[in-house]
């Protein structure tokens, strides 16, 4: 044990990262409330905030571009392991995760009958000390389970060849691990040398920008108002003069009113009207920024384009958003190669060698599935190709290029 950090250095590890990762799902929920300045907002509106999906909204449309298929040159059967745990859901609820916080984990344990069991710890939750070269923990710490107060009723440490188990009011009991590493995998999006652990998808410019964009929002609401009722005003009213309800005077058609004992009468005026533009403006230059940013276009923020656009416009628009889903891609694929290892030593009851695994690669489905045309493209493409080099083109490759 003298070689490990142990529980409590692992639990002051994962309070300290908790309130960043909290954060980030509070602005993917949009529950978070952007400052207000206080300047431009009646008191009566200084509690009120806007809301804005634009995090959410990076996240999902990456996120729902890595599709995970299968695993290539399977020689342990992987396959069967993921899809023996509902892969969709396990593998989307990882790679959502994982965006959102920067790095998820799969925890692994074996049923009554041997075979692995794999589920999903989100960021919040679960942490450890990683081996940069492997993306595999050395150690690991996760709560398991909570009660109807969020406060941690089974808590996990895992090591090499077991998994220690705390549960409230029971004495700690240990689990046989016949895996060379803990049971308790990282999924990471876009790890580096300085964070190991990675990047969140929701960056601190992404909700800088938000924050703005919704303050932009509550301006444009309080300006509606004196935009769809303009300030008017009367000069020279008699101060003996009946008063006038507001409201009524508002949205009376007719107002009548008489001259006083000298023929003199009020003046009636309106202020000049307040414009919506400037709203409208500085909340598009936000959703540009929060587009180049993230890698969308304004049509994904809701600035949609006059002239829809086909497949190949759409492609060409989403560039930056289809590296940075390639990127995504070899970073979950090294995850979920680790935690399905990991699952054919627990099944097979077997010390394997993760360099066993160097062949089998993750295969993913195309980011951007084709239309017709582009289909039609593929097709003479393909055809060019195989008259040079025959039989170059099988049916795992055209998947790749296709989808189908």
């Amino acid at each position: 044990m003298d070689d490990f950090k142990g529980i409590p250095y692992l639990k002051n590890k994962l309070s300290y990262k908790k309130n960043r990762t909290r954060l980030r799902y509070q602005y993917y929920e949009m529950k978070t409330r952007a400052r207000d300045f206080g300047i431009s907002s009646p008191p009566d509106l200084r509690g009120w905030m806007s809301i804005l999906g634009w995090c959410a909204r990076s996240v999902d449309c990456l996120a729902d571009r890595l599709v995970f298929r299968e695993f290539r040159d399977d020689i342990f059967n992987l396959n069967s392991i993921y899809d023996s745990n509902n892969k969709d859901v396990l593998i989307d609820s990882a790679i959502l995760g994982a965006l959102i916080s920067a790095c998820d984990f799969i925890y692994i344990t074996a049923d009554e009958d041997g075979f692995p069991r794999m589920r999903v710890i989100d960021g919040r939750h679960a942490t450890g000390i990683i081996d940069p070269t492997t993306n595999l923990l050395k150690e690991g710490y996760a709560v398991l389970e909570f009660d109807d107060r969020d406060r941690p009723v089974t808590e996990a440490y895992f090591l090499p060849g077991e998994t220690q188990i705390f549960e409230a009011g029971k004495e700690p009991y240990s689990v046989f691990n016949p895996a060379p590493y803990p049971l308790l995998v990282p999924v990471i999006y876009r790890p580096d040398a300085v964070r190991p652990f990675g990047h969140s998808r929701i960056s601190r410019a992404c909700m800088s920008i938000v924050d703005s964009a919704a303050r932009t929002v509550k301006r444009s609401e309080i300006a509606a108002e004196f935009y769809s009722y303009p300030q008017k005003y009367i000069l020279g009213m008699d101060p003996d003069a009946d008063r006038m309800e507001k409201w009524q005077a508002s949205m009376s058609s007719l107002l009548q009113i008489d001259k006083d004992e000298d023929g003199d009468k009020p003046t009636a005026g309106q202020f000049q009207q307040a414009a919506m533009t400037p709203h409208t403006e500085q909340l598009r230059m936000f959703a540009g920024m929060f587009a180049g940013e993230t890698g969308l276009t304004l049509d994904d923020l809701g600035f949609p384009s006059q002239n829809p656009s086909s497949s190949e416009a759409i492609r060409a628009a989403h560039e930056t958003l289809r590296l940075m889903a390639r990127k995504a891609q070899r970073d979950f694929g090294v995850g979920l190669l680790n935690a399905g290892y990991l699952a054919a030593c627990v099944r097979d009851d077997q010390p394997y060698l993760r360099r066993q695994l160097y062949r089998t690669k993750a295969v993913w489905a195309p980011i951007f599935e084709p239309d017709v045309t582009a289909l039609g493209g593929i097709g003479d493409a393909v055809q060019k190709i195989q008259t040079s080099f025959p039989d170059y083109f099988d049916e795992d490759k055209l998947e790749e290029l296709t989808g189908i």
